[in-house]
Protein backbone atom coordinates (compact mmCIF):
# COMPACT_ATOMS: atom_id res chain seq x y z
CA UNK A 1 0.00 0.00 0.00
CA UNK A 2 1.28 3.41 -0.88
CA UNK A 3 1.98 6.01 1.43
CA UNK A 4 0.50 9.45 0.83
CA UNK A 5 1.81 11.07 4.39
CA UNK A 6 3.93 9.30 7.22
CA UNK A 7 5.05 10.82 10.67
CA UNK A 8 7.42 10.11 12.77
CA UNK A 9 5.43 6.57 14.13
CA UNK A 10 3.09 7.15 11.06
CA UNK A 11 2.00 5.86 8.04
CA UNK A 12 -0.97 6.78 6.29
CA UNK A 13 -2.50 4.94 3.52
CA UNK A 14 -5.48 5.01 1.31
CA UNK A 15 -8.40 3.41 2.77
CA UNK A 16 -10.01 0.20 0.57
CA UNK A 17 -12.37 -2.83 1.19
CA UNK A 18 -10.00 -4.78 2.83
CA UNK A 19 -10.02 -2.31 5.77
CA UNK A 20 -13.40 -2.89 6.68
CA UNK A 21 -12.62 -5.34 9.81
CA UNK A 22 -10.10 -2.90 11.25
CA UNK A 23 -12.65 -0.28 10.94
CA UNK A 24 -15.24 -2.05 12.66
CA UNK A 25 -13.52 -2.01 15.39
CA UNK A 26 -14.37 1.58 15.96
CA UNK A 27 -17.47 2.13 14.39
CA UNK A 28 -18.94 -0.99 16.54
CA UNK A 29 -17.38 0.44 19.66
CA UNK A 30 -20.26 2.90 21.25
CA UNK A 31 -17.45 4.65 23.26
CA UNK A 32 -15.40 5.61 20.24
CA UNK A 33 -18.70 6.59 18.42
CA UNK A 34 -20.49 8.61 21.06
CA UNK A 35 -20.27 11.65 19.19
CA UNK A 36 -21.66 10.11 15.90
CA UNK A 37 -25.00 9.54 15.48
CA UNK A 38 -24.74 5.46 16.05
CA UNK A 39 -22.53 3.16 15.94
CA UNK A 40 -21.81 0.85 12.19
CA UNK A 41 -22.29 -2.62 11.05
CA UNK A 42 -20.80 -4.17 8.55
CA UNK A 43 -23.24 -2.41 5.79
CA UNK A 44 -22.54 0.83 7.15
CA UNK A 45 -18.85 0.44 6.83
CA UNK A 46 -18.93 -1.00 3.27
CA UNK A 47 -20.80 2.70 2.69
CA UNK A 48 -18.40 4.79 4.59
CA UNK A 49 -15.35 2.92 2.33
CA UNK A 50 -17.56 3.78 -0.28
CA UNK A 51 -17.65 7.53 0.59
CA UNK A 52 -14.55 7.83 1.23
CA UNK A 53 -13.03 5.83 -2.31
CA UNK A 54 -15.61 9.02 -3.93
CA UNK A 55 -13.62 11.25 -1.82
CA UNK A 56 -10.35 10.04 -3.21
CA UNK A 57 -11.68 10.42 -7.26
CA UNK A 58 -13.79 13.60 -6.48
CA UNK A 59 -11.19 15.56 -4.59
CA UNK A 60 -8.12 13.57 -4.45
CA UNK A 61 -8.66 13.69 -0.93
CA UNK A 62 -10.40 11.75 2.10
CA UNK A 63 -9.60 9.65 5.15
CA UNK A 64 -6.58 7.55 5.40
CA UNK A 65 -5.90 4.41 7.24
CA UNK A 66 -3.10 5.31 9.63
CA UNK A 67 -1.02 2.38 10.81
CA UNK A 68 2.09 2.19 13.08
CA UNK A 69 5.07 2.86 10.67
CA UNK A 70 7.20 -0.21 12.77
CA UNK A 71 4.71 -2.68 13.57
CA UNK A 72 2.33 -2.46 10.28
CA UNK A 73 -0.86 -2.21 13.25
CA UNK A 74 -4.41 -0.47 12.37
CA UNK A 75 -4.07 2.34 15.03
CA UNK A 76 -7.41 4.84 13.25
CA UNK A 77 -8.08 7.28 10.25
CA UNK A 78 -7.13 10.68 9.95
CA UNK A 79 -7.14 12.75 6.73
CA UNK A 80 -8.76 16.05 4.89
CA UNK A 81 -12.42 15.30 4.43
CA UNK A 82 -14.56 17.66 2.19
CA UNK A 83 -16.93 19.19 4.33
CA UNK A 84 -20.06 21.40 3.49
CA UNK A 85 -20.09 24.89 5.82
CA UNK A 86 -22.21 27.97 5.35
CA UNK A 87 -22.96 26.39 1.61
CA UNK A 88 -19.42 25.66 0.57
CA UNK A 89 -16.73 22.70 0.23
CA UNK A 90 -13.70 22.90 2.91
CA UNK A 91 -11.36 20.70 3.67
CA UNK A 92 -11.63 19.40 7.55
CA UNK A 93 -8.96 17.36 8.96
CA UNK A 94 -10.91 14.69 10.77
CA UNK A 95 -10.07 12.13 12.76
CA UNK A 96 -11.30 9.04 14.22
CA UNK A 97 -8.74 6.34 16.29
CA UNK A 98 -9.86 2.70 17.33
CA UNK A 99 -9.83 3.08 21.15
CA UNK A 100 -7.72 0.89 22.58
CA UNK A 101 -4.98 3.37 21.08
CA UNK A 102 -6.65 6.29 22.64
CA UNK A 103 -4.31 8.66 24.89
CA UNK A 104 -0.88 7.75 23.04
CA UNK A 105 -0.75 11.21 20.91
CA UNK A 106 -1.85 9.40 17.64
CA UNK A 107 -4.09 11.36 16.85
CA UNK A 108 -2.79 14.75 17.18
CA UNK A 109 0.54 13.38 15.29
CA UNK A 110 -1.73 12.34 12.56
CA UNK A 111 -3.74 15.52 12.42
CA UNK A 112 -0.19 17.64 12.56
CA UNK A 113 0.69 15.69 9.72
CA UNK A 114 -2.72 16.36 7.60
CA UNK A 115 -2.34 19.83 8.53
CA UNK A 116 0.98 20.16 7.52
CA UNK A 117 -0.37 18.12 4.15
CA UNK A 118 -2.71 20.54 3.47
CA UNK A 119 -1.69 23.79 4.29
CA UNK A 120 1.81 23.07 2.26
CA UNK A 121 1.76 20.60 -0.29
CA UNK A 122 -1.95 21.53 -1.28
CA UNK A 123 -1.71 24.79 -0.44
CA UNK A 124 -5.05 24.82 1.37
CA UNK A 125 -5.96 28.33 2.61
CA UNK A 126 -7.54 27.34 5.73
CA UNK A 127 -8.11 23.95 7.28
CA UNK A 128 -11.01 23.26 9.65
CA UNK A 129 -12.38 20.88 12.38
CA UNK A 130 -15.73 19.98 12.66
CA UNK A 131 -16.32 18.68 16.64
CA UNK A 132 -18.82 17.96 19.11
CA UNK A 133 -18.80 20.70 21.58
CA UNK A 134 -18.88 17.66 24.20
CA UNK A 135 -15.86 15.75 22.51
CA UNK A 136 -13.13 17.51 24.48
CA UNK A 137 -10.47 15.14 23.74
CA UNK A 138 -10.98 16.07 19.70
CA UNK A 139 -11.10 19.76 20.49
CA UNK A 140 -6.96 19.44 22.79
CA UNK A 141 -6.21 17.32 19.28
CA UNK A 142 -7.47 20.37 16.92
CA UNK A 143 -6.13 22.92 19.74
CA UNK A 144 -2.71 21.09 19.76
CA UNK A 145 -2.14 21.12 16.10
CA UNK A 146 -2.80 25.05 16.12
CA UNK A 147 -6.65 25.20 15.42
CA UNK A 148 -8.55 27.72 16.98
CA UNK A 149 -12.34 28.37 17.65
CA UNK A 150 -14.60 29.89 14.84
CA UNK A 151 -18.02 29.47 15.37
CA UNK A 152 -20.54 26.82 16.49
CA UNK A 153 -23.28 25.71 13.12
CA UNK A 154 -25.83 23.51 13.19
CA UNK A 155 -24.84 20.36 11.38
CA UNK A 156 -26.22 16.51 11.54
CA UNK A 157 -28.60 17.77 13.41
CA UNK A 158 -27.20 18.84 15.70
CA UNK A 159 -24.55 21.90 17.42
CA UNK A 160 -21.26 21.81 15.80
CA UNK A 161 -18.21 23.49 16.78
CA UNK A 162 -15.64 24.36 13.80
CA UNK A 163 -12.21 25.18 14.72
CA UNK A 164 -9.88 26.21 12.18
CA UNK A 165 -6.50 27.03 10.87
CA UNK A 166 -4.94 29.83 8.52
CA UNK A 167 -2.35 29.11 6.00
CA UNK A 168 0.09 31.93 7.15
CA UNK A 169 1.98 31.82 3.42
Amino acid sequence: METVISSERLRMRRMNQKDKSNLLKIFSDPVAMAYYPSTKNEEETEQWIQWTLDNYRKYKVGLWVVEDKLTGDFLGMCGLVPQKIDGKVEMEIGYLFERAKWGKGYATEAAQACKDYGLGYLKCRELFSLIDPGNLPSIKVARRVGMDYFKTIIKWDKEIAIYKVKNKD
